[in-house]
């Protein structure tokens, strides 16, 4: 489903209820662990009355200002033609800078970091939610507390096994589900409000402000855990492409954001009444009858979060790879109508490995927790940086008006991080870690492709003045098409060259095609190709894509045919394509160790072949080596 989707009421409706699923399900699984850490967990402060206000407090004030003001109704309005998320927002703010300078040096840094930090996230927020929702057996029975473990992983197992299917199955009920999640979340919440509603003073900001004056240290301590209640926001963002913004708004606004308050403030007035309930304030809420359910209900619901953010993960992986930020990578498609459905098996493990060391190795969701917020808290901040310079650029603010919106939410931001940093020592260190080894491949695989490009530039010969001259000592010309697929426009492709060399043929028509990468998401058919006629059945094709458009060569050559004229059939084709070996000299651009990383990097990207589509039996792959 797309936010194309909406132009009548039932499809708006789908589109609302289809994005409870997908966007709000970490967000919404957060009740699980978020108040009990605040008040009990290695951040906790207590369970005094005024601890127990003071956190409500907090939570709501960080909800409305961080997710509602910040993210449901201003960043949603930063959108890269209709897509959000860490590389879309980095495509949209180059868009706006000169393409050579220190401040696009620094915007691709701190996009390539935000972006780490989600697969940072990525691999915390299935263990987390997962183990948070299985420990809910501790309360209905002290005797599966043995079982916690066990079947987190198997959960865990079943969830990563299941990608290469596809969600589009199962994907249709996440909605519904979480829809009866948050009734219930609700419902439990309404619950504990009646029985003890001077809860509800905590609505009043200057509780919050009253106890952060009254004890500084104990609430900047306590605001790393009440940043649990914000983890998942982020997805708000990075799926808008999928529902569009008024669905998200209004899932959020009209039933996501009143359900989680709801719950949080029915958690506190229980822990008001009982300060022994603080232990899991979320399933003792519930009545006695209700827990197992509300166990399975919400294993089910955190499977939903977790799925969101794994999907999440392989379109962050397609969105770089298209970008130039990492090598090409088995990318599998499993649905036949919904581009957007992907599956990237090397992630999928990755993330399958890293969660079960989490879960392994913490053993709880309150060791977790210890570990969870900070790399969250680092793409949050960088991501109102970019608003910023899209608010400025793009938007055209006046100072006083950027001034006046993004210090504050900076201020919020930088608390935040600050607050989270105390968790390194504690296990903070391990998303940061994870991220900042994705930042190296990176930032490797992008610089080595340059250093690649400018010394196939360098020593490249120009491809117009080599046709030109083979018309006078023409080569034999054999019957059909061959496609010479380069990344260096205007240059004459390795593989043409070697063929001439060895085979002293030419095909009575040759096509040169390159694919560049733009800094949208997608690009108007109409747009997309510039064909050059270089005579003598000769062509040069360059074709612009988006990094959400298809690669799929079938494709490319469908618009040729249809706006172009430039009849192409794949079957009828020889694709000739240049493999490139990368010979290392020290002191050429990179450390001797990342040219191993980007040598590495290189012999282990997908085939060109496999990434365009192309069929093996039309495919002929041509060796080159180059010095950097």
């Amino acid at each position: 489903m797309s936010a194309a989707n909406n132009s009548t009421p039932r499809g708006a409706t789908a589109l609302v209820v289809a994005a409870l699923g997908v966007v709000y399900g970490d967000i919404g699984t957060s009740p699980l662990y978020a108040f009990r850490e605040s008040l009990g967990g290695t951040h906790g402060i207590g369970t005094s009355p005024e601890v127990v206000l003071g956190v409500l407090s907090m939570i709501f004030w960080a909800v409305t200002v961080v997710i509602s003001l910040k993210y449901v109704l201003l960043v949603l309005s930063a959108d890269n033609d209709g897509e959000g998320g860490d590389l879309a927002l980095l495509a949209l703010v180059l868009r706006q800078l000169p393409s050579r300078g220190r401040l696009r040096r620094i915007a691709i840094i701190g996009g390539l970091i935000s972006a780490s930090m989600f697969y940072g996230d990525s691999v915390i927020t299935p263990a987390i939610s997962v183990l948070s929702a299985v420990e809910g057996l501790h309360v209905v029975s002290a005797a599966f507390e043995h079982a916690v473990l066990p079947v987190t992983l198997l959960v865990l197992l079943v969830l990563f096994i299941s990608q290469r299917f596809g969600t589009g199955r199962v994907g249709s009920v996440f909605g519904p589900v979480m829809l009866l999640w948050f009734l219930v979340l609700a419902a439990l919440g309404v619950a504990g409000i009646a029985r003890n509603p001077v809860v509800l003073e905590a609505l009043d900001p200057v509780v919050a402000l009253r106890y952060a004056f009254n004890h500084p240290v104990s609430t900047l301590t306590v605001m790393a855990a009440v940043f649990l209640a914000l983890t998942g926001g982020e997805a708000l963002y990075a799926d808008m492409g999928h529902f569009g913004r008024r669905s998200i708004r209004v899932a959020w606004f009209w039933i996501v954001m009143p359900c989680l308050m709801l719950n949080y403030f029915g958690q506190g007035a229980l822990v008001l009444a009982n300060p022994a309930t603080a232990e899991n304030p979320f399933f003792l809420l519930a009545p006695g009858w209700l827990q197992l359910p509300l166990v399975l209900l919400a294993t089910f619901a955190t499977v939903i979060a977790s799925q969101a953010v794994i999907s999440g993960a392989f379109s962050m992986t397609s969105q770089a790879v298209k970008l130039g930020f990492l090598p090409r990578m088995s990318i599998n498609f499993t649905s036949e109508t919904q581009a957007g459905q992907i599956y990237v098996p090397s992630v999928n493990w990755l993330l399958l490995l890293m969660v079960v060391l989490l879960v392994l190795g913490f053993r709880s969701s309150s060791n977790l927790a210890a570990a969870y917020g900070i790399a969250v808290a680092t793409s949050m901040a960088i991501t109102t940086l970019g608003v910023l310079l899209v608010a400025r650029l793009r938007w055209d603010w006046p100072l006083w008006r950027v001034a006046l919106v993004f210090i504050p939410l900076m201020a919020i931001d930088w608390t935040f991080l600050a607050s989270n940093a105390a968790k390194i020592p504690h296990g903070g260190w391990f998303p940061l870690a994870f991220g900042a080894c994705l930042f190296l491949l990176f930032t490797t695989w992008k610089r080595g492709r340059s250093l690649v490009d400018h010394e196939l530039e360098k020593s490249g010969i120009e491809l117009k003045p080599l046709l030109q001259s083979l018309s006078f000592d023409p080569p034999v010309r054999v019957e059909g098409t061959a496609v010479f697929m380069t990344q260096e426009e205007g240059l004459v492709p390795h593989a043409f060259l070697h063929n001439l060399k060895h085979n002293r043929v030419m095909h009575e028509r040759v096509i040169f095609l390159t694919a560049i990468a733009r800094n949208v998401p997608h690009v108007d058919p109409a747009d997309m190709a510039e064909i050059t006629d270089l005579q003598g059945g000769c062509y040069a094709v360059v074709v612009k894509l988006g990094f959400q458009d298809s690669y799929d060569v079938a494709s490319i050559f469908d618009v040729l045919k249809r706006l172009h004229g430039l009849e192409l059939i794949v079957s009828e084709c020889s694709f000739f394509l240049s493999r490139q070996a990368i010979v290392a000299q020290t002191g050429q651009g990179m450390t001797r160790w990342r040219q191993k990383v980007f040598g590495w990097m290189l012999r282990n990207a997908q085939p060109a072949s496999d990434f365009f589509r192309i069929p093996p039996n039309r495919v002929i792959e041509i060796g080159t080596q180059v010095v950097i």
